[in-house]
């Protein structure tokens, strides 16, 4: 009866195949694509991605390994300048993610002390502020995409 476990298993497994879907569905030349200006962020919807994964593989990279090291360096759009790049990089964090879920064995874990970079705290609070984080990012790929493919057919029809 692992239910808190199993509940944010799926949670962040479902945080994956969305990104995973995301990215399938565009095309290289839109990964970084900024949309215009007054949309809010300004950054392009593989970077708004990109940062959603980076947000779970530096939970989990810290949970497993105690390497809390923020995976900006890795994660620019010169080294992921495809969706097949991105696509990997999703596939690698969630390898990561899912061997920490592994190292959980009852519910009970997810109240237990870890030292992260702010100090000490819960893994729930942990895993629930990443999830929370990762997802808003996410939710800001899904809108600046459709900002940017927008602009895309209005180029075509104007061009």
């Amino acid at each position: 009866m692992n239910k808190l476990i199993e509940c944010l298993d799926r949670e962040f497994a479902q945080l994956h195949l969305g990104s995973c879907e995301l990215i399938r569905g565009a095309s290289t030349a839109l990964l970084y694509r900024k949309p215009p200006g007054g949309f809010g962020s300004r950054l392009s919807f593989a970077e708004h991605i990109l940062r959603s994964a980076a947000t779970v593989e530096q939970t989990f990279g810290g949970i497993t390994a105690n390497l809390w090291d923020d995976p900006f360096e890795w994660t620019l759009p010169e080294p992921l300048s495809t969706t097949e790049k991105v696509a990997g990089y999703l596939v690698e964090v969630e390898v990561t993610r899912a061997h920490g879920f592994e190292l959980f064995k009852s519910d009970d874990d997810l109240l237990k002390g870890i030292l992260a970079p702010a100090g000490e705290t819960q893994l729930l609070p942990l895993l629930l502020d990443t999830l929370v984080r990762a997802v808003h990012y996410q939710g800001r790929a899904f809108a600046t995409l459709d900002i940017v493919r927008g602009q895309s057919s209005e180029v075509r029809k104007d061009g």
